[in-house]
């Protein structure tokens, strides 16, 4: 998992590469740990010019629907817009699973009411009940 502290006014499209940047994933035996996950779900807030290029640029495959003026206009511009983006209906399903676990992380006032002041302060508070999730059966 990674984390990524922002003022509270800044968008999550715009900072999704550098968190993906941070994924590092260890791998079972010995090696350097992964940094490229197999697939990326968002929605069409993520859809912008500049995330799915950097997704294309590391071939990392991706379920995000494209927003219907930007279908239009690629429909309008006929052969010169572009192929449509690829979009699983399956995968995008399964997107919920992760804004779930992000709601139980809120459960803990500490995250949900960000009382902290100092970024790595709230970076402590966030680590320690996905720690307590983790480990809760």
């Amino acid at each position: 998992m990674a984390l990524l502290i922002t003022p509270g006014q800044w968008g999550d499209a715009p900072q999704m590469i550098e968190g993906l940047d941070r994924i590092k994933v260890p791998r079972s035996l010995a090696g350097r740990p992964r940094t490229r996950p197999e697939h990326v779900s968002g929605d069409k807030a993520y859809s912008s010019r500049r995330n799915r290029r950097h997704l294309r640029r590391r071939h990392i495959r991706h379920t995000i629907p494209e927003p219907k003026d930007k279908r239009a206009n690629r429909r309008r511009r006929g052969s010169t817009g572009g192929r449509p983006a690829g979009f699983d209906r399956e995968c995008y399903r399964r997107r919920n699973e992760v804004e779930r676990t992000i709601n139980r992380l809120k459960n803990s006032r500490a995250v949900a009411n960000r009382y902290d002041k100092r970024a790595y302060v709230s970076h402590g508070t966030v680590t320690v009940a996905a720690i307590r999730l983790w480990l809760r059966p």
